[in-house]
């Protein structure tokens, strides 16, 4: 497994009953993760003195209750900032976990020792969009919501990375890349973390089971003819890790380079032990 272990300012306290306690910064928040399936004692003070707690419904969704927490705040990795508030469905503007991911491709970027064209699909609120730029890369970053376009400019701005070279792109991911492809345009490295469901900016429908692999054999002719990585990231369980490798090697056998897949997990303080967070794949030329 992959483990995000290099954070100060985060941590997985605990975890029972279908939630994790949560440390961002100085707060404590309790958030539902279908992961955790066993029941444990929830003895750790921040279970009771939390700063905010999403509440799932039954019915699907679900709210948060606000104790004390600010409308924004941030957190930081390394050299990056990012700008957090809570958002629909339990989210607060980063998945943590990929920070192992932004560790391994920021030290290829910088061992690649010339320049780095990255195109980040589904590309959020900019985690690896930032960590990309700040290791000398220049990225395009693709996502379909408006406000996360302008959220990851935030959090470019709070990095102090406005001045690198970054494309900020509102479009739908294959229409895209389809695009670029008619352009001639290529890409050294690619980035796709997609949801496993999703809307494009015009309604398109995003369903990962359906869409992903297409997406994959578009992106491939995408690749530079000396390619330095590609990256996909998976949400849905049905997507082993096993099957992102098997997708890549069917696409990118034409290169000689090493595919590796694994689970990505965050280590959970009061335990020793690792939550697992969704799978990764890498490909890349060593």
């Amino acid at each position: 497994m992959w483990i995000a272990k290099n954070w100060k300012d985060y941590e997985i306290i605990d975890t029972s009953t279908g939630e994790k306690l949560e440390r961002f910064g100085k707060y404590l928040l309790v958030r539902p993760d279908p992961q955790v399936i066993w029941s444990t004692k929830k003895e750790h003070r921040g279970w009771k003195q939390k700063n905010a707690h999403y509440h799932r419904s039954k019915q699907g969704g679900g709210n948060w209750e606000f104790i004390d927490l600010p409308k924004q705040w941030d957190i930081h990795y390394g050299d990056l900032t990012f700008c957090l508030k809570p958002f629909n469905f339990k989210h607060t503007g980063i998945f943590p976990e990929q920070a192992t991911n932004w560790d391994w491709f920021s030290a290829k970027i910088k061992k690649a020792n010339r320049p780095i064209k990255v195109l980040n699909l589904f590309a959020y609120t900019g985690g690896a969009t930032l960590a990309a730029a700040s290791a000398g890369a220049s990225v395009t970053h693709v996502d379909a919501s408006k406000g996360m376009v302008n959220w990851a400019k935030e959090n470019a701005a709070a990095s102090g990375l406005s001045d690198r070279p970054i494309r900020w792109l509102v479009d739908d991911c294959m229409k895209f890349v389809e695009r670029e492809l008619r352009r001639g345009n290529t890409y050294d490295a690619i980035i796709m973390d997609p949801p496993s469901y999703g809307r494009g900016p015009k309604g398109e429908i995003w369903k990962i089971e359906d869409a992903i692999y297409p997406l994959v054999q578009q992106c491939s002719k995408l690749l530079s003819k000396n390619p330095l990585f590609f990256l996909i990231n998976s949400y849905t369980t049905g997507l082993a890790p096993s099957v992102l490798t098997y997708m890549l090697s069917l696409e990118l056998k034409r290169y000689d380079g090493i595919i590796t897949a694994d689970e990505i997990g965050l280590p959970v303080t009061n335990t020793n032990l690792v939550l697992p967070c969704g799978a990764s794949c890498r490909f890349s030329i060593d």
